[in-house]
């Protein structure tokens, strides 16, 4: 069976559909703050340093992705451009409603991203799921105020290259269907910019002359199994309209778990470098006991401002193998800040530290210390209590002491917009007079 041929088979079996949420940043701080519509937005990263974000009327400005904010402030200054420190609770939450709304419209879906969801449109006619796919847009746009572009296609890879079209067009939705329209596309999209291939198989197909993706779709199939493994050879069928790449209904279990963060100021004392350490500890216990895992072993770093050579220089780790593998907040900060004495050293100004919590096992396969069980009996209560509190009235409502109050190591989050969604305290109010 020839491509075409099995272009044509496999759109009748086939149809997926990849769900973008629009500058996604950049629209929920748009959400509760109407006048913003149609105005220049941009978000910052950690500690308000780059540009992460940006609406299309940013966008139409010439800012980057990614540059400075020091860099432009005069241009945000003179076009009046909204700015933002991220607010990555709130984009979380909004990230839940949209994945919510998108589950209560189709029978499956596999979500890629804190943005982005693939969709199985099986069994509808082209023409049905470009109604089905404007419906979503709509519902979503109605349920959380996130606007959303939709890519339509027989494959992933293909529906990630109609949403990508979509995008540039400007259009809500976009629809590849049929061998001649597939083929056109194909031939004006740079092989870079076909889902999974990175800058160095782009280097290696340029230098072949493969230069678009149906370029790629027409390369010899032993070849590209021998140069880009079984994974190229994927991609190549799935531009060839055959789907190899099923949706990922189950999210893979995590190997390891990360909280770190950059200081808003440089910590040279002690004190404050044990309450950040305390409090990534306990996130990471939290997200273990989300994921029902325990952790094996610990990692704890620190380190100064590598970019500061005015100042002397330290990075240094431990890590720690846990007696018992564990999600309890209590004996994960005491290993914490056990691991931090052993490493830090005074005379240096810190700039990041972190936990990662790694050997990750299902909580229910955890082999009990005899001499220790009462005791986690006890904990794990103390546990479920604390993460309901703090699930109810918001996070950090309940913590460890360790944890403490001060956080002078905190992020410099100078244009942080409220928490709308995930803090009482910033519940929009309506009077009535």
């Amino acid at each position: 069976m020839s491509s075409g041929d099995a272009r044509k088979k496999n759109a009748v079996e086939k149809l997926f559909a990849l769900v973008d949420c629009n500058n996604f940043y950049a629209s929920c701080e748009r959400v509760f703050n109407p006048a913003l519509r149609h105005k220049p937005v941009v978000v910052l990263s950690n500690n308000d340093g780059c540009v992460i974000a940006r609406s299309e009327e940013a966008k139409a400005l010439g800012i980057r992705m990614g540059v400075p904010a020091f860099e432009i402030e005069s241009l945000l200054t003179a076009h009046g451009v909204a700015v933002f420190s991220s607010n990555y609770a709130l984009y979380g939450d909004f990230s839940s409603r949209v994945m919510a709304t998108l589950a209560a419209l189709v029978p499956s879906m596999e979500i890629y991203s804190i943005d982005e969801a693939f969709l199985d449109l099986t069994g509808i006619s082209p023409e049905g799921a470009e109604a089905l796919a404007q419906r979503i847009r709509k519902t979503v746009l109605k349920h959380t105020g996130i606007p959303v572009g939709i890519g339509v296609a027989p494959t992933k890879t293909l529906a990630k290259i109609a949403n990508h079209l979509a995008k540039k067009n400007k259009m809500p939705v976009c629809l590849l269907k049929g061998e001649e329209e597939i083929t056109e596309v194909l031939q004006q999209t740079p092989v870079g910019e076909v889902w999974g291939i990175g800058r160095q198989y782009s280097a290696k197909l340029t230098a072949r002359g493969i230069i678009t993706a149906y370029d790629l779709s027409r390369a010899p199939e032993e070849w590209v199994r021998r140069e880009m493994t079984v994974t190229g050879l994927r991609t190549r069928q799935e531009l060839c309209g055959i789907s190899c790449l099923a949706l990922e209904e189950a999210v893979p279990a995590r190997q390891a778990i990360c909280t770190s963060r950059s200081f808003g100021k440089p910590q040279g004392e002690p004190g404050p470098l044990e309450e950040a350490i305390a409090t990534f500890a306990t996130m990471c216990a939290a997200k273990l006991r989300r994921g029902k895992s325990a952790a094996t072993q610990m990692m704890v770093f620190i380190h100064t401002n590598a970019f500061r050579t005015d100042q002397p220089q330290y990075a240094r780790n431990r890590v720690i193998t846990l007696a018992t593998p564990t999600n309890d907040s209590i004996l994960l900060v005491k290993a914490a800040v056990e691991a931090l004495r052993a490493i830090y050293r005074p005379g240096y100004l810190y700039k990041k530290a972190g936990v990662i919590v790694t050997g990750l096992v299902p909580e229910g396969e955890v082999q009990q210390d005899l001499f220790s069980s009462a005791e986690t009996g006890k904990h794990r209560k103390l546990m479920e209590s604390l993460d309901e509190v703090n699930r109810r009235y918001g996070r950090q409502t309940l913590q460890v002491a360790t944890q403490g109050t001060t956080r002078k190591w905190r992020l410099r989050q100078e244009k942080l917009s409220p928490g709308y969604t995930t803090r009482w305290s910033d519940l929009m109010e309506i009077r009535l007079t």
